[in-house]
């Protein structure tokens, strides 16, 4: 079988997710795992069978035709470059990087190395994207009058997220964290935006990450965006992507779910078809030179952009 080998660093809670993933398709094939965690990279390695690689060298040794970065934002760049010199593909958690800064270096590097890159954005490739997005290019909504995206947190970190850098203001926080998705998204239906204004809140101790951060602006078409964010409230954890449409409104609830509103007309959840082409899908088709919808690491950048503007 021609399949497509992965080697993974980072085995944190998301590291875990992926690999549960490409364990459950046939084209991907999971070759070696790094982890400066000891105790954690030999705990996944006896759950799922996989060989743990005892140096970052002797993971690129493996020659994988994929590596995925999944550890804190600093790390990202000297990572993504050296599995590029080694003839690489890589895969990076988002957001792309620390900063743009940084960004840029993984952008010109992996060019220079002439390697394929991508961004783990998987919310692109759920049915429920993939409907709003259809829905979106075939004009069913009618004119476009705004996007809204509300996400509220009642504990940040959240529960099942617990780690030692994703509530700090270096390297979490979910600006970082969850922002990336929507606003790639949103590039994705609507082109290149911008704020134009935007307040982001903090606590005293500065080790923390934002406790709420609320923006205004449009895209280059005149679109007008509306973005909130807020942790520490007495709710349920909600996260609300809105598009509005002249004919009709469409949601996405809780990242999953699907749901259309018209005139005078009570909300109705939308069913999907789960048989939507995956970001491993992607890679294998990549990987064997065929057409594949990956985000590259430009377009990663661009994200990374509004990321470190809602930061200031």
């Amino acid at each position: 079988m021609n399949q497509t080998t992965f080697a993974i660093i980072g085995t944190g809670i998301v590291g875990e997710r992926i690999i549960q993933q490409l364990l459950a398709n046939d084209n991907c094939k999971i070759i070696s795992i790094f982890d400066e965690n000891t105790p954690r990279v030999q705990e996944i390695s006896e759950k799922y069978q996989l060989p743990i690689a005892s140096t970052l060298d002797e993971l690129f040794n493996m020659k994988p035709h994929w590596v995925y970065i999944g550890t804190p934002p600093n790390s990202h760049a000297t990572l993504a470059l050296e599995a590029a010199k080694k003839g690489c593909f890589v895969l990076s958690e988002k957001p792309l990087s620390h900063d743009v800064e940084s960004g840029k270096t993984m952008v010109e590097g992996t060019k220079q190395a002439n390697v394929i890159t991508a961004m783990h954005f998987p919310l692109m490739y759920s049915p429920a994207i993939q409907t709003l997005m259809s829905e979106v290019a075939n004009h069913t909504l009618g004119d476009i009058l705004r996007i809204e995206l509300h996400t509220y947190f009642p504990h940040w970190p959240r529960k099942w997220q617990q780690n030692p850098w994703i509530g700090s203001r270096a390297q979490g926080g979910f600006i970082r964290e969850v922002f990336p998705h929507y606003f790639q998204i949103m590039y994705r239906l609507l082109g290149n935006f911008s704020f134009s204004a935007h307040q982001t809140r903090y606590p005293e101790n500065q080790q923390l990450s934002e406790i709420g951060s609320s923006a205004i602006g449009q895209t280059d078409t005149g679109i007008p965006l509306v973005i909130n964010g807020l942790c520490g409230m007495g709710q349920q954890e909600t996260l609300l992507f809105k598009v509005f449409g002249t004919k009709k409104v469409m949601t996405i609830k809780n990242w999953s779910e699907l749901w259309v509103s018209e005139q005078d007309q009570p909300e109705v959840r939308v069913e999907l078809n789960d048989q939507s082409t995956t970001l491993w899908d992607a890679c294998h088709d990549a990987k064997n030179g065929r057409e594949a919808t990956l985000v590259s690491f430009e377009e990663g950048l661009i994200v990374q952009r509004w990321i470190d503007e809602l930061l200031t």
